[in-house]
């Protein structure tokens, strides 16, 4: 019984790896263009011009309906840093005067050398001062610092057209290296006035833009802390 065990578990841990793949590629929905089928309008009246087919030299070949396809070219580089540093102290006293005390036969005498000669010091006493005092204090800093570079070019699908004429893009590159994928995906909204001559666009020309590039794999898993740590760093009090 302990053996069948055993040998699930290990199944189980060895399938995570397909898991994550998995997990990582599950947003992506792969984009085809609906092709419609129209019959052939055209009508020949002997003009080198036909105003429903796109010219050759002077045509405008820049993505603009869904299907389209348009390179975007990757020049990311951010970079951020904080740093805070907290101090704080508070100091209380508090003090009081009592009258005179009296202890046995010696009307004038010493609290503390009273309690300590049974009552028998001799030293006087004409007011018997009491303080109290407390203080507290902390001190804190912390820095944070990040910095993030992509460049790269890679081509996207116009997946939607907008009523004032804006584009929505979308598309996923996928890299297998040895035991481990990359995936880089992007989308956004564009405008047709950013797209070049030669049909690419800038990344930081994209509003509401999601880049993504994350990987899976044997080496991924190398990158993150195990099953069993993440346990014990849940349930550390510390």
């Amino acid at each position: 019984m302990f053996n069948f065990i055993l040998i699930f578990i290990l199944l189980f841990l060895s399938g995570c790896s397909t898991y994550i793949e998995n997990k990582k590629a599950e947003e992506f929905i792969p984009i085809s263009q609906e092709i419609e089928y129209k019959e052939d309008n055209n009508v020949v009246d002997g003009s080198i011009y036909n105003s429903t087919s796109s010219g050759f030299f002077a045509s405008d070949r820049r993505a603009k309906i869904v299907g389209d396809i348009l390179t975007v070219t990757l020049n990311e580089s951010v970079s951020a840093s904080k740093s805070t540093t907290n101090n704080t102290s508070k100091t209380d006293t508090f003090g009081v005067t009592l009258p005179p005390l009296l202890f046995r036969q010696n009307p004038a005498v010493n609290l503390g050398t009273s309690i300590l000669n049974g009552g028998k010091g001799t030293d006087t006493l004409t007011n018997a001062d009491v303080a109290a005092g407390a203080a507290q204090s902390f001190a804190g800093s912390g820095t944070a610092a990040q910095s993030n570079t992509l460049s790269g070019s890679m081509t996207v699908t116009v997946i939607r057209v907008f009523p004032n004429g804006n584009l929505e893009i979308k598309g996923q590159k996928k890299l297998i290296l040895n035991d481990g994928s990359e995936y880089l995906r992007i989308s956004g909204i564009i405008r047709p006035e950013d797209i070049s001559a030669t049909n690419t666009i800038s990344s930081s020309s994209i509003a509401d833009a999601k880049i993504t590039y994350t990987n899976a794999g044997v080496y991924a898993d190398s990158q993150q802390p195990g099953w069993l740590s993440k346990i014990f760093r849940q349930v550390t009090p510390f």
